[in-house]
């Protein structure tokens, strides 16, 4: 009876390559969740006080949105 080995090591360099594409899309992650916080604060920035009331929130609110 004959064995077969069916697991192979990975390339060389594969793994590298996987953590840096892999650390690539968590910057861009990162970067992206940042700036739609950053878009959202600016946006409720404009609003009135009245405004910003009438959705429950304060101008003390806007500097922990999108933390």
């Amino acid at each position: 009876m004959a064995a077969v080995e069916t697991t192979r090591p990975a390339p060389l360099g594969a793994i590298t390559t996987y953590r840096a594409i892999n650390s690539l899309s968590n910057a861009v992650a990162v970067f992206s969740a940042w700036n739609d916080a950053r878009v959202t604060r600016k946006a409720l920035s404009k609003l009135s006080d009245r405004e910003l009331d009438d959705i429950g929130l304060c101008r003390g609110d806007l500097e922990f949105i999108g933390r």
